[in-house]
């Protein structure tokens, strides 16, 4: 099924379900203006069950956006992203363990790849959910200690063409945060989907496939986050 039917099935079932009075509103699930590269992926990892049966997500880097579903495919909801500074589909060997203060401007990348992410330590007592513990690439709610980064007026702008300022970190809204990431992925671990720049796509996500074939290509490996036992890192 198509991510727009997805999201048309979703919608028919909101408005035909009854809502207690008490009960909080859901949070919307509109279908989100997908890039043809994103729509290409999404119907793959929903064919193949490249997600494992798990939550997953699509962060779209071209676009600065990242789409969230559910288990089954499902749209749970999508937002804008700021995301690294750079250009780029690698991390710097061991960025993740530098301080930011040392990660030069052309390092400070979102990496491009198929993600286990799952909920850990941070810096300062926080929990956020990691993407890549190894490179130090979380998302999270979007932060504002350097404000002359100006992150949450990015974020907050119609286009995409001022959301690179981040270290590398998938920074949204506090709402989308609460209301979409956290909800989904707090009791179980998840797959992020984070789309490359320049990496072909069959290089970016092993065991991608086009086609009327692509629905028996084996799921493609990952590599799991630690279960919260190493030090935390600062959000970036």
């Amino acid at each position: 099924m198509t991510v727009a039917l997805l999201a048309l099935s979703l919608g028919a079932t909101l408005a035909a379900a009854p809502r207690p009075a008490a009960a909080q509103a859901p949070v919307p699930a509109e279908a989100p203006a997908l890039s043809a590269t994103a729509a290409e992926l999404v119907d793959w990892v929903i064919a193949a069950g490249d997600n494992k049966g798990l939550p997953f997500a699509i962060v779209d880097k071209a676009t600065a956006q990242v789409i969230v579903f559910a288990a089954d495919g499902t749209l749970k909801g999508a937002a804008p992203a700021l995301l690294g500074l750079a250009s780029g589909d690698h991390s710097t060997p061991g960025v993740g363990d530098r301080e930011l203060s040392d990660i030069a401007p052309d390092e400070r990348t979102t990496p491009a790849g198929r993600f286990m992410v799952g909920y850990g330590p941070a810096t300062g007592g926080k929990t956020v959910l990691w993407v890549d513990y190894a490179t130090a690439i979380s998302i999270h709610p979007v932060v504002n200690t350097n404000r002359k980064e100006q992150r949450p007026k990015r974020l907050a702008s119609p286009t995409p063409d001022d959301n690179r300022i981040t270290f590398g970190c998938i920074n949204v809204s506090q709402a989308f945060y609460r209301k979409v990431v956290r909800p989904t992925f707090k009791d179980t671990e998840g797959v992020f989907y984070v789309l490359p720049e320049w990496t072909p796509l069959e290089v970016a996500f092993p065991g991608f496939r086009t086609g009327p074939r692509f629905a028996s290509a084996e799921p493609a490996p990952a590599t799991a986050i630690p279960n919260g036992d190493l030090p935390g890192m600062a959000l970036r």
